[in-house]
């Protein structure tokens, strides 16, 4: 069955295509951080999606810093 151009990628096309971006002397430790570095940025995606935000100002006052 043909995928819909409108389907998003799963993880493990995104991950072929991150690897496939890497220069080919690229070692296992950057692999390792982009990777972490995607994960991350997609689990905050996910909290904005869900309404998990903590304003600046909320920030602020929870570390004790200047408005």
């Amino acid at each position: 069955m043909p995928m819909s151009t409108l389907t998003a990628p799963t993880p493990k096309q995104q991950a072929r295509e991150l690897i496939d971006a890497l220069p080919d002397d690229a070692t296992w430790t950057e692999l390792a951080y982009r990777l972490e570095v995607r994960a991350d940025i997609e689990e905050g995606l996910a909290d904005v999606k869900a309404g998990r935000l903590v304003s600046t100002a909320e920030l602020r006052r929870e570390f004790n810093l200047p408005e």
